[in-house]
């Protein structure tokens, strides 16, 4: 398998705490080292501006990456946009699809840094709007509780996405 390049990563939880400490940071590494190149819109229940969500951003990398370059810190924060509302919404997930038309985006990466229990909501919702057929999904955080709770997540993010456009961590 050899997939189409992202072109957007769409970043569900962007304001939580899993976000704060481990993903700018790593999305820091990947711009330092010229593999980011995409525009990154974080999906958040918080109602931050932009503003506040690029200086939380800012401060996470300053926070936990020792001795960030600071060209390479603005231009990681220069690449975010976001999108605030509930994820029981479907207005939300409007307001991500346009962002993702303005951008240009037929490919993103739905990365769900989210809890467990809204997974089946924010993967309904991705494909009501049809948006599953525009990327691909991340499933981060534990897979199930157990063995029948993780048939049953498999077969939600199935019923929305082929299995060569799921990629989970646990």
């Amino acid at each position: 398998m050899n997939p189409e390049p992202a072109d957007a990563l769409v970043l569900f939880g962007a304001t939580g705490d899993l976000s704060k400490r481990k993903l700018f940071p790593a999305l820091y590494d990947m711009a330092r080292h010229g593999r980011l190149g995409v525009p990154i819109i974080g999906v958040a229940r918080d109602s931050w501006t932009d503003e506040a969500f690029k200086q939380h951003a800012r401060e996470s990398i300053e926070t936990f990456v020792k001795d960030p370059d600071p060209i390479t810190v603005t231009q990681t924060v220069k690449t975010l946009d976001l999108v605030t509302g509930d994820y029981a919404d479907m207005n939300t997930f409007r307001s991500l699809r346009d962002t993702l038309d303005r951008l240009g985006s037929t490919n993103a990466v739905f990365y769900l840094a989210i809890p467990p229990s809204a997974f089946e909501l924010v993967i309904s919702s991705l494909a009501t709007l049809g948006l599953n057929k525009r990327g691909r999904v991340v499933v981060e955080k534990p897979f199930g509780r157990d063995l029948s709770s993780a048939v049953e997540l498999n077969q939600i993010l199935h019923d929305a996405f082929a299995e060569d456009q799921i990629f989970r961590i646990d």
